[in-house]
């Protein structure tokens, strides 16, 4: 089968389509035909050689697929049947034209859905539904803080936030992902590159801050982050874009104001019992609580935004619009047929 390779870590010139050996399903796993793929910036530091895959993981890139089953492993439940439309989170593998994935790990595709529409749910939206409700344990009400707010998680949040009645707000670096954002349903946005987002969430909110921040930024955020955190509020921490080194006196800052800190990667909760139970578990809340409302006629309507459509071997490509910060949303990767 076609695979999206590089050999060495480095740039997105590394990267090319490669013929490898196409992947069997073992105990509980169904065999994928990949129709499309989307990016994430994991897939990114990966080829930098910065973000390895976890113990078991298949080294090709892609972190979730759609496409529709080939194949069932032994031992399967009998949940899938060959032919089903399906969208999968995956650990790896997802830029090739077959994955091998846990069935518990597998989602219908709403009818009305496109594959390329479908492929930009499962890593960004399952992300951001984690770190709400498993981590965040958002409440009706509460205002929640999201950085990158136009990226494919921040989108999936601004969503995801509006449907739990609490209050989403954003940074991001221009006017055009700040109007995004807004569309998709954000309450306040604040262009991090020309102002203080904590004084602008300050004033926002009355003076009372924020109950919840995600943060995939990390550093460099952390003193305007707890300005702006209420009492008893929670950050959340999924990435560290800017770097981990901390300069400052956080954890008086922290503790003035009850606050807590929460991190969490869901790629690294590889095919162990307890982290494979975690995972179908987040797969399983999400698919009974949230996809329904991917669905035509519903309200609120959640909406999966694509960027921009890249064939496979144009993933270097891809690669640079991601890498220059220049997607409003999801880039997805179609796999030739």
């Amino acid at each position: 089968m076609l695979a999206a390779y590089f050999d060495c870590p480095g740039g997105p010139e590394n990267l090319y389509v490669k013929k490898v050996m196409k992947p069997h399903p073992g105990e509980g796993e169904v065999l994928v035909k990949v129709a499309a793929s989307a990016l994430n910036r994991a897939d990114l530091l990966q080829r930098r050689g910065k973000y390895p895959p976890p113990k078991g993981a298949s080294d090709i890139l892609g972190l979730e697929a759609s496409g529709s089953v080939a194949g069932l492993g032994p031992g399967c439940k009998g949940q899938w049947k060959i032919g089903d439309a399906v969208m999968a989170l995956l650990s790896g593998g997802g830029q090739a034209e077959y994955v091998t994935v846990p069935e518990g790990y597998l989602m219908p595709i709403p009818n009305d859905m496109t594959f390329i529409q479908a492929a930009a749910i499962p890593e960004a939206w399952l992300t951001a539904f984690q770190l709400l409700h498993f981590v965040g344990k958002i409440q009706k009400g509460e205002r929640v803080l999201i950085h990158a707010g136009a990226s494919g998680v921040g989108m999936a949040a601004v969503q995801l936030v509006r449907l739990a009645k609490a209050i989403p707000i954003v940074t991001a670096g221009t006017q055009e992902k700040l109007k995004a954002t807004a569309n998709a349903g954000a309450a306040a946005g604040f262009n991090y590159k020309n102002e203080d987002f904590s004084e602008k969430v300050l004033a926002f909110t009355q003076g009372s801050g924020v109950d919840i921040i995600l943060d995939c930024v990390g550093g460099s955020y952390w003193e305007k982050n707890l300005n702006c955190l209420s009492t008893d509020g929670r950050w959340i921490i999924y990435g560290l874009l800017s770097g981990g080194e901390v300069h400052g006196d956080l954890l008086a800052r922290l503790l003035s104001k009850r606050a807590s800190i929460h991190t969490t990667l869901l790629r690294s909760r590889d095919k162990e019992a307890i982290f494979l139970q975690y995972k179908e578990r987040l797969v399983k809340a999400f698919t009974e609580n949230v996809l329904p409302y991917f669905s035509g006629g519903t309200s609120p309507h959640l909406q999966p935004l694509v960027d921009s459509v890249y064939p496979l071997h144009e993933i270097a490509g891809a690669h640079r619009i991601m890498e220059d910060n220049k997607n409003i949303g999801k880039i997805v990767i179609e796999v030739p047929a």
